[in-house]
């Protein structure tokens, strides 16, 4: 395709469901406005279309010797091929590994990985727990301190590789934070990291969908050993990881799930495994996210990632410019306007006097935008912006082991996708303003055992807006 096809100011077109009304509270019907992108984005129509195109060929890949089983072998091999070519990476001496998602990836990584005995791994402060611990369970971790708006600490990164010095086995380290948009230096970190004798783990599931990722050749100081990410965060939502890793890693040792595909030779006393990935992909993989994941990649470097990049920093800016203003909100993280391009266009904030549960429920229901609300899988991150004492933290826990989430600490989060728009913002700022002046329409009340806000006497028969 043309990169001229696509013009970034008009990526709704090219997405399922954009269209789609919502019912609100008073019974009207509004267009629905998807700020949840960081938790997952939606499917592209190219991409849909492609699967729906290639089921008329869809059949169990390798040493099938009919031919719809070499189509989807050749095509499911494609989209490795254009993995390789996203991220910039040599096969000869990385491998390519398909899963579940990034969560299932990261524990590969964890349960495989070479580690010296005596060694330890570092991890941030602000990891997306899918980082933070698969690691726990394999090493003493030690953890890397944030500022106070929530970027890494640098030099608290030195002193604690200084202070370990020759026992730090791996930096796990995320691309971006999923709850401020920062944007992690990781290439620096792998410079750092491996004149100590390190490796690295990159975490991009939220930064592969926002910026480009350029792997390095191994050998390069700046090299990123390993990395995962999630199709569902890429506009591919058909349920697929990707472990990238140095191909040598996962040559050795025992596979962490043995079965079918995994083997090249077994009798009943003995078993010989086959070559990478096979080796690690054990049993039927997920043939069609695969190709979903294929497709979306090709469209998303068609489109360009830095013509992606410009706009979502474009929002980013309109957005803090425009929620700024409106009084009473709290912002975790950079409110830079001028410092957009460093981050993503991730915002995080409270109303001061609203829990953050009930102004994502009346953002729902009073004006059809979703967004997300509460730690984002990243307790100890959003504990540390919000100010969270250890006193407080216990209380807290006692409450939770309870089941009683009531004031569960936490924030509202909107996040932008390549398809999102400045209208959008608009009505969500008017939301908000709305929200912030107590102009609010329903009575809620709180489940405590979810932490969760409903409206009274507000309930949605969802057999009227599908059926399965």
């Amino acid at each position: 395709m043309s990169r001229t096809k696509y013009d970034v100011d008009r990526l709704s077109e090219i997405l399922v469901g954009y269209d789609r009304k919502v019912p609100l509270l008073n019974g009207e019907m509004v267009q629905y406005i998807n700020f949840d992108n960081a938790a997952s984005t939606p499917t592209l129509k190219p991409v849909l279309d492609t699967i729906v195109e290639f089921m008329d060929w869809y059949s169990n890949i390798h040493r099938g010797t009919g031919f719809k089983s070499q189509l989807s072998t050749h095509f499911f091999e494609k989209s490795r091929e254009i993995v390789a070519r996203f991220f910039n990476i040599n096969t000869k001496d990385h491998v390519i590994i398909f899963g579940k998602n990034a969560t299932e990836a990261i524990n590969k990584l964890a349960r495989r990985v070479p580690l010296p005995d005596d060694s330890i791994i570092m991890v941030t402060k602000m990891e997306h727990h899918s980082n933070d611990l698969p690691w726990r369970f394999r090493k003493p971790v030690v953890h890397i301190d944030v500022d106070g708006q929530g970027r890494l600490d640098w030099d608290d990164f030195e002193f604690k590789l200084n202070a370990n010095k020759g026992k730090v086995g791996l930096v796990a380290i995320t691309g971006a934070s999923n709850v401020t948009g920062y944007i992690n230096d990781i290439h620096r970190v792998a410079e750092i990291a491996h004149r100590n004798g390190a490796r690295v783990m990159v975490d991009a599931a939220q930064l592969a969908p926002h910026r480009s990722i350029d792997i390095k050749p191994a050998g390069h100081p700046q090299h990123i050993d390993f990395l995962a990410f999630s199709a569902h965060k890429i506009y591919a939502p058909f349920g697929l990881g990707v472990l990238i890793a140095d191909r040598g890693t996962f040559k050795e040792g025992n596979p962490d799930m043995v079965g079918g595909g995994t083997v090249d030779l077994v009798s009943e006393d003995y078993a010989f495994w086959t070559d990478v990935p096979e080796k690690e992909e054990a049993g039927t993989p997920n043939i069609v996210g695969a190709i979903a994941l294929g497709k979306a990649l090709s469209v998303i470097m068609d489109i360009g990632m830095d013509a992606i990049a410009e706009h979502e920093a474009r929002l980013t800016r309109y957005a803090l410019h425009k929620l700024k203003k409106i009084p009473g909100v709290v912002f975790y993280g950079s409110v830079d306007e001028d410092d957009v391009h460093n981050r993503l266009g991730v915002i995080s904030f409270n109303l001061q006097d609203k829990p953050h549960g009930l102004g994502g429920s009346i953002l729902n229901y009073e004006a059809g935008i979703g967004v997300r609300n509460g730690c984002f899988c990243a307790h100890p991150y959003v504990k540390c912006l919000l100010g969270v004492t250890m006193d407080q933290s216990k209380v807290l826990e006692a409450e939770i082991l309870q089941h009683d989430r009531s004031h569960i600490p936490g924030a509202v989060r909107m996040s932008f996708g390549l398809y999102n728009n400045e209208s959008e913002i608009d009505r969500f700022a008017s939301a908000l303003e709305k929200i912030a002046r107590n102009e609010i329409e329903g009575e809620y009340e709180l489940n405590a055992g979810s932490g969760e806000y409903f409206p009274k006497n507000a309930g949605i028969d969802f057999d009227n807006y599908f059926q399965l």
